[in-house]
């Protein structure tokens, strides 16, 4: 952090900071008083901002310092100590980096990684020298993602994009402080995303999918309902994690593209407390198929596919009912919904659904509940008319 300082024998204003490890004092001819100070400080936030950004250039600020040629120096050494030969294109530097960071990857987010370099990264970077890439060229490529696809013709979302460029964006970043050149991406904004809405069931709707659907299906939709689970959670929930003596669900798995995988995140590995009607659900389910692994299985007893149950069983039921066609994952959406409508408390809702903390739920769900949602001042009108002894 650049400060600025007074020079004891002049009384001059300096300023001294730490740039490249190394301590810099850029003396002014400025004496020091107030009017003084406050104008270096708007030169030394600027300092400070391209310090951060990668941009700052010694002698954009201090021409005639001994210090610019000091610093040219030292970056000329280090480009004769990283060749041209030694930087890898992106091509190659995406192998290298793949291998060191596989062992913080879930199976199924490195599939999706290798379908995002394989189908758009590497098809117009693979062999770009990493330290080539410049801003333009990442803005001609967000422009690129952002038209219509050439084989389906459809337009990418915002967030489909965004989830390839921060992918990209990560690898360049480790390259570029590997190999001392400045990130092309520094200043490169993501898409506008938009919001996407949910479609939770009211507890009518509830009740009436509930009343007609499969039997074999009942038990795994109440689950479902009343747990507020991810569909991987609920198809990956094996019974060593149910605890009935304790009334408890253990969330320890998820299953994701037919693997079994941890869960979606630290949050995401919990306890969820079984309500009576979960409770209930459950141990009519355990009479079925105890002698599973899995909670909610096939006739072989492996875990259900969630593709098969939302085209055999979901969607035909809503149709059937006259309701909406919406996602399976509405039905987190649904429980989340009748939990807060019930007045029951946040932090405990939150923990249900595997969220760090309460901004999720006012954020997403607030707007289903009439008690957060009344915009006609009657809760105000209340409040003055008691503190007023009722009178108008």
């Amino acid at each position: 952090m650049v400060k600025i300082r007074t020079r004891k024998e002049s009384g001059k204003l300096l300023f001294d900071f730490q740039y490249l490890g190394i301590r810099c004092r850029e003396q002014t001819t400025l004496t020091d008083n107030k009017e003084n100070r406050a104008k270096l400080e708007i030169v030394a936030k600027k300092i400070d901002a391209a310090m951060t950004l990668g941009q700052f250039n010694y002698s954009d600020y201090f021409p005639q310092s001994s210090m610019v040629t000091k610093f040219e120096q030292r970056s000329a050494h280090l480009k004769s100590l990283t060749t041209e030969r030694d930087i890898p294109t992106v091509s190659q530097f995406k192998e290298q980096w793949f291998d060191e960071m596989m062992p913080t990857w879930r199976n199924s987010y490195y599939g999706s990684i290798v379908s995002i370099f394989d189908c758009h990264i590497l098809p117009a970077f693979g062999e770009k020298v990493v330290s080539h890439i410049t801003k333009a060229d990442i803005l001609k490529f967000r422009a690129t993602l952002a038209k219509a696809s050439p084989e389906t013709g459809k337009e990418r979302t915002a967030a489909t994009v965004n989830k390839i460029l921060k992918i990209f964006r990560l690898m360049i970043r480790e390259a570029a402080d590997r190999f001392h050149f400045s990130n092309p991406f520094v200043g490169v904004k993501m898409l506008k995303e938009k919001r996407t809405d949910i479609y939770p069931l009211s507890l009518g709707e509830v009740n009436l999918f509930l009343k007609h659907v499969r039997a074999d299906f009942n038990n795994y939709f109440k689950v479902r309902f009343f747990s507020g689970m991810r569909s991987g959670e609920v198809t990956g929930l094996r019974w060593e994690h149910v605890d009935f003596e304790r009334q408890q669900i253990l969330v320890r798995e998820t299953i994701v593209r037919g693997r079994v995988e941890y869960t979606k995140n630290d949050g995401s590995y919990r306890v969820i407390d079984m309500t009576t009607p979960l409770f209930d659900s459950l141990k009519l389910q355990h009479k079925v198929t105890s002698q599973n692994d899995y909670v909610f299985c096939n006739r072989l007893g492996s875990f259900l596919d969630n593709r098969n149950v939302c085209n055999r069983v979901w969607y035909p039921m809503l149709d059937y009912l006259g309701l909406k066609r919406r996602r399976l994952y509405e039905t987190r959406h649904t429980a989340a919904t009748l939990w807060m409508a019930a007045g029951e408390n946040p932090e405990w809702i939150a923990r249900q659904l595997g969220h760090v903390n309460t901004e999720m739920l006012f954020k997403v769900y607030s707007r289903y509940v009439p008690n957060l949602t009344r915009r006609d001042g009657s809760a105000f009108e209340n409040l003055l008319n008691i503190n007023s002894g009722g009178q108008s």
